[in-house]
Formats: structure tokens, sequence, C-alpha cells
């Protein structure tokens, strides 16, 4: 036996989670703020607003089943650096960006870099966590982007109460400065990576996605799809009906209801099963939607985001950990491809229909079309769980 726990929280591993906290603050700011400097400051559409949050999340998508070989090729640790510069130039460039069309061209080239960032952090954080301590100290990992998810829109629709557009990209590229330096010092053994000839040339469906993980998967876009109602239109939402002060604090109230809800949950989870817990929170985010809709004053949008952060905020690990239950141990990382590939499309397809709907009808319309949508969810869950249950039990 052991005398002492394997240290975690390495000076390397330090640097990883910092680097992938700054990464996904930028993204997230990007994400909530970039729809409004399309309305108000390029007089564009809710649609096209739309649009440049779908456009970096295609470009992520296309790039992310690629990128481990392209790690292994020129190794993790420069493969880091490399597209975290140039993560951080691009985030300089949208300084003097004044127009959709070369918006639109940015966002796509930035969701590259983000790919193969996203793809290098989370590999990189699995060869520094020790073994005996892998699921803790992922699970820690996990935090940098959960609190991003808070951090981000926080930031921008804070600042944007005081500054100018441009004054927000340029303290977004300062952050993307230190976080160039927390890569820097992150170390990380090389893998040489061994490949036949055969390896080499073999190309399969199989090589990239994990079959047995695909319904659940879908299940998860369909959530997303409803989500990315949230993340891209809230902040122009909140402004349509006066509350553009409160929309700030939206997320705070969502990750706090979030991080206070997700360890009995999380217990729940496991003791009870995944439907004990799943369609509860489905439910609960359908009411949160509903709130949204109706919402005319702080308050209603304060109790929406704590009904969307105690449904929504479950659901995305609780779907998750199904996807990787359904594949062997050896396809885990496979499963966890599998899903976040079909959750990004769903943001991404989810943000440009909705601007459309936000265009014919209304954002009162656009969340009962969501809450809509999750019990339809529910009805597809319900039936998946229960032919999962008969195939196990047969």
């Amino acid at each position: 036996m052991k005398h002492q726990l394997e240290k975690i929280w390495t000076r390397s591993f330090i640097s990883i989670f910092i680097t992938q906290f700054l990464v996904f603050v930028v993204f997230y700011t990007l994400l909530t703020t970039l729809p409004l400097y399309v309305i108000q400051d390029m007089d564009g559409t809710e649609a096209q607003g739309g649009l440049v949050v779908t456009s970096i999340l295609i470009a992520a998508i296309l790039v992310r089943p690629f990128s481990a070989g392209l790690l292994d090729r020129i190794g993790k640790k420069k493969g880091l650096v490399i597209s975290v510069g140039i993560f951080t130039l691009t985030t300089f460039v949208y300084i003097g960006i004044e127009s959709f069309i070369p918006l639109m061209v940015l966002r796509f080239f930035h969701g590259l870099s983000f790919g193969v960032i996203t793809t290098a952090t989370g590999a990189i954080a699995a060869d520094l966590i020790p073994p005996s301590r892998r699921g803790a100290g992922l699970g820690y990992f996990a935090m940098a982007m959960n609190l991003a998810v808070v951090a981000g829109p926080f930031i921008g629709l804070s600042l944007l109460q005081f500054v100018s557009f441009q004054t927000l990209f340029m303290i977004l590229s300062i952050f993307m400065i230190a976080g160039i330096i927390a890569a820097l010092l992150v170390h990380v053994e090389e893998k040489e990576v061994k490949e036949t000839a055969g390896q080499k040339n073999k190309f399969s469906i199989h090589s990239l996605v994990e079959l047995k993980a695909l319904p659940i998967a879908i299940i998860a876009s369909l959530i997303a799809l409803a989500y990315a109602s949230i993340i891209s239109f809230i902040s122009v939402y909140a402004e349509s009906i006066g509350l553009a002060a409160a929309a700030s604090f939206f997320f705070l109230v969502f990750a706090g209801v979030m991080l206070l809800s997700r360890p009995s949950l999380g217990r729940a989870f496991d003791t009870r099963g995944p439907r004990f817990v799943i369609l509860p929170c489905l439910l609960i985010f359908v009411a949160g939607l509903v709130v949204l809709s109706f919402t005319q004053s702080a308050w209603m949008l304060f109790t929406a985001a704590a009904l969307i952060g105690l449904g929504y905020g479950t659901l995305l690990p609780s779907f998750q950990t199904m996807a990787i239950q359904t594949a062997d141990p050896s396809r885990s990382g496979h499963a966890t491809a599998t899903f976040f590939m079909l959750y990004d499309a769903g943001i991404a397809l989810g943000s440009f229909i909705w601007g459309l709907v936000v265009a014919g009808y209304s954002y009162q319309s656009l969340y009962l079309v969501c809450a809509v949508l999750v019990l339809i969810v529910m009805v597809l869950f319900n039936l998946y769980y229960k032919k999962q249950k008969s195939v196990q039990t047969s």
C-alpha cells in the first residue's frame, strides 16, 4: 500500500489547467458577445449572429478527428504551443475586423486552432495525471472548462457595459498571451508512436467514431441544439427586453446552481441509475426554457437560469458518462470523441437554425420551440433506455 497519494497538481498540470481555462474563457466570451457585435456594430441579422457561432464550431468539428494524428507526428507539447500561438494571433485580428464576411473567415480559421488545442490539452492532461488518480485528475481538469463557461460570458457581457468591442478583443488577446506562457511551462514526456505501413494507410469510420456511442450521442446533440439558443442568443434576448445589465449574471446563477447540485446528482446517477436523474433534469430544463420565454424581469431571468443550470447542467456529464459506458474500455477515447463531435454539431446547427427562427418569429417563440424539443428528447431517451435494459437482461 502506498503511504501517500501521488500528486496531481504538479507545475505542468497547473499550467495545462490554466491554458485550458484561458482558451475557453476567450472561446465563451466571443461565443456570447459576437452575435451582439454583428447585430449592433455591423447592422447584421440574428441569423448572421448565429452564423459567427456556427463557423468556429464547424471548423473545430472538421479538424478534431485528425488532431490526434497531427500531435503524434509533431509532439503534444509542440502542437500545443503552436496551436495556442495561432489562436492568440487570430484573437488579435478581431480588433481590425469591421465587416461580416471577413469575420466569418476569421471565425473558421479560429476554429481550426481551437480544435487542435482542445485535443492537445486533453491528451496532455491524461499523460500528466498519475494512472492511479486519473479519474480524480480528469475531474479536476474538467473544471477548467466548467469555470470558463461562467467566466467567459460574465466577463464579456460585464465589460461591454463600459468598453467597446475593440477594447474587449484587446483584453482577450492579452489573456491569450498569458495562455502562451502557461503552455510553454508545460512539460510532458513524448511517447513515440510506432506504426506499420499497413496501419498508416488504414482508414475507416471505426477509426474515427465509436458506433456503440452514437445513439446516446445523437440524443445529447438534440440537447445541445436546444442549449445553443441559450449560449448564442441570451445576451441579445436580454438586450431586447431591457435586461442587458442582468444578462451578465445569468451564467453566474446558472453555474452556481449547477456546481451545487452536481455532487448529489452525480451520486444519484451512480446509485439509482441514469433514468432516475436524467428524466427529471430534462423536465426541469423544459421548465427553465418556458420561464425564459415569458421573462419580463430580472428575477424571472434568474429563475430561468437556476432551472436551466439544474436541468441542463446535469445532462451533459450524464450523457457523456453513458456514451463512455456503452463502449469497451479500450474505446473510451473514441466514445468521448464521438460524443463531443455530435454535441458540437448540435451547438453549431442550433446557432444557425435558431437565428432563422428569431428572424421570422421572436425570442419567446424560440425558447418555447426549444422546450418542445426537450420534451421530444424525453420520449427518445426513455425509449433508448428501455431498449438498452432489455438488451442487457436478454
